[in-house]
């Protein structure tokens, strides 16, 4: 899959909602016409009628968008490397019926993807559809989000602690219990770090932060870009990924 797709989907998402919008407002039209034949009931179309002309309009915008990046994707070049051996990501949330996060590579080829497995757990997916790491999320006096491999090995866990004055905690954990890590952010914008004991910055999650150079292929300049050039080992990376099931699944 590639990013262009993404916006293609993106566009016909807008055109399902304005021909949607455009059935209640047929019914009334049909309603008044057949048995009340009331000029004032024709209003009620309206606000219909308004959503569904912005609806098209957004359509018709992310389709030029598609094409535009399609166009400037004929000059780059396929990457056969793997979602660990990234530095940099780009982090697109497609919120539909069935939420998904999206992970690409800068050369706007997919590198992977987050969705809901089952119930209460998320799995990360590479760009060949295969699982390569679980995320199941538990909720009780904190919310946990514990991590495991592909084989279901399990790696550690991310704590989230609400404190008063809703300060929130977030501690990551090996699979014994012992304190890794954590995760820092703001409550304003998005920019979450991961950070180790000595406070080293291991990886980040920021909005309003794209090189220019990516724009061509991604036109949104808030798209959040993920860094994990700290993050060594598989075993780190799908540690560190684990507040991104919190920030996009879990806190909207």
């Amino acid at each position: 899959m590639k990013i262009y797709e993404y916006y293609r989907d993106a566009a016909k998402i807008h055109l399902n909602g304005s021909i949607a919008a455009l059935l209640p407002a047929c019914l009334i039209v049909f309603g008044n016409i057949s048995f009340v034949k009331n000029q004032q009931m024709m209003l009620l179309t309206l606000p219909f009628i308004i959503y569904s002309f912005f609806s098209f309009q957004f359509y018709l915008f992310k389709i030029h968008q598609s094409i535009a990046i399609a166009r400037n994707m004929s000059h780059s070049k396929s990457t056969a490397y793997s979602l660990f051996d990234a530095s940099e990501l780009l982090v697109l949330f497609m919120n539909t019926q069935s939420p998904e996060l999206q992970l690409y590579f800068p050369n706007g080829y997919l590198a992977g993807s987050i969705k809901k497995y089952k119930r209460k757990t998320y799995a990360l997916y590479n760009a060949k559809e295969e699982v390569i790491g679980f995320y199941q999320v538990k909720r009780r006096m904190m919310i946990t989000i514990n991590v495991y491999d592909q084989n279901q090995n399990h790696l550690g866990c991310l704590e989230i602690k609400k404190h008063p004055w809703k300060k929130v905690k977030k501690v990551l954990l090996d699979k014994s219990g012992r304190m890794i890590g954590a995760v820092k952010g703001s409550s304003v914008f998005m920019d979450e770090e991961v950070i180790n004991k000595n406070n080293k910055q291991l990886g980040r999650l920021r909005r309003g932060w794209m090189p220019f150079e990516w724009s061509p292929l991604f036109p949104n300049p808030n798209t959040p870009v993920l860094t994990l050039r700290e993050l060594n080992s598989e075993r780190d990376k799908l540690l560190g990924m684990a507040f991104l099931i919190h920030e996009f699944f879990v806190e909207r």
